[in-house]
């Protein structure tokens, strides 16, 4: 089969567009025939050896976590899908019994287990889903570890409910697309933020009430201004905009962290958390229960993913550099040859 491989850890223009041979299923394992898969943060991170467990001696590698085909082949004991049916992979691997937290065997696909960076992947049998039937192939790839993340964030960790108002900051990459596509299908009240005017521009229609240029001084004072106060922040950014966050929050409020693009946050306001009794989470991923429960509430809502750009598979190394480059809003999908 054609696939993408990394090598070396020097950055996207490591990747290589060769061919491998065919996954074979293993016992309880699906091999998926794959059309379309979609790039995620991670990605890049992992060609830069700046991932965990990105390691030379990972190497080679086939990266990617998102994926959506048709099922191949099945291996002993598989259950699921049947051959020939269309599937969309869950790429969080071996979450564990807890739902609150994964086990010590936990992993996403694309490392250390060969991802959808290739014509076929193998993966165990449970984490294979029917694909909404109205979503195309391409849309399908482009929400598993995104949208995953984001239901999590929202309705697990987040306890969204309607009426509520949501503050989205650094609106652009795939995750913060979704938070603001699911919690307004909830019924919530968005608010975002971004360096780029055209990327609010666009947020507001996926739906969220407004947004700031978070390069204007007093960014925080003129969205609270528009707010009102928020009741639940979702955060992939850190760094000085926590506090910001804090301030922003109504009292009894919640923020869900699940990165920080920024860096870590210093001097952060503990006591006003304390004072205003706020909430805040962690996040990461989410569990199958999680997953079943995303595709079905897209289908609900009959929403479909926002996609930046899509790529040929073998033009993997221009899309990472797209996305590095940051550029318009979205997810970057692949497609993969016949």
């Amino acid at each position: 089969m054609k696939a993408v491989v990394l090598h070396e850890l020097e950055g996207p223009e490591a990747l290589s567009y060769e061919d491998v041979q065919d996954p074979e299923p293993g016992s309880g394992e699906i091999v998926v025939r794959l059309r379309n898969a979609a790039l995620n943060r991670r990605d890049v991170f992992v060609t830069q050896g700046m991932y965990p467990g990105a390691k030379p001696d990972a190497l080679p590698i086939i990266l990617g976590s998102d994926g959506s085909g048709e099922v191949a082949a099945k291996g002993d004991g598989a259950e699921g899908p049947d051959e020939g049916a269309e599937v969309v992979i869950n790429p969080a691997l071996y979450w564990g019994d807890n739902p609150k937290v994964p086990g010590k065997e936990y992993r996403i696909l694309g490392l250390p287990d060969n991802g959808t960076y290739a014509q076929f992947v193998k993966v165990p049998a449970d984490h294979v889903f029917p694909k909404p039937s109205h979503l195309s192939h391409e849309e399908a790839a482009a929400i598993p570890l995104g949208a995953l993340t984001a239901y999590r964030a929202l309705f697990t960790r987040g306890q969204l409910q309607e009426g509520e108002t949501v503050f989205v900051p650094g609106i652009g990459g795939g995750v913060a697309t979704f938070v603001v596509q699911m919690a307004t299908a909830a019924g919530a009240t968005v608010f975002v933020s971004s360096g780029e005017d055209e990327k609010i521009e666009k947020a507001k229609e996926l739906g969220a009430e407004g947004g700031v240029n978070y390069n204007s001084e007093d960014w925080s004072k003129e969205l609270k201004s528009m707010a009102g106060g928020v009741d639940l922040s979702v955060d992939s950014i850190g760094g000085d905009a926590f506090n910001n966050m804090i301030q922003l929050a109504k009292p009894g409020g919640r923020v869900v962290v699940f990165g920080a693009t920024a860096g870590p946050a210093s001097k952060v306001m503990t006591i006003s958390i304390a004072l205003k009794n706020l909430d805040v989470f962690g996040t990461a991923m989410g569990n199958a229960q999680e997953f079943g429960d995303m595709l079905s509430f897209y289908e609900k809502h009959d929403l479909h993913p926002v996609i930046n750009e899509t790529f040929s598979l073998k033009e993997a190394t221009a899309a990472q550099q797209h996305m590095e480059e940051g550029k318009g809003i979205g997810k970057i999908v692949l497609e993969i040859p016949a």
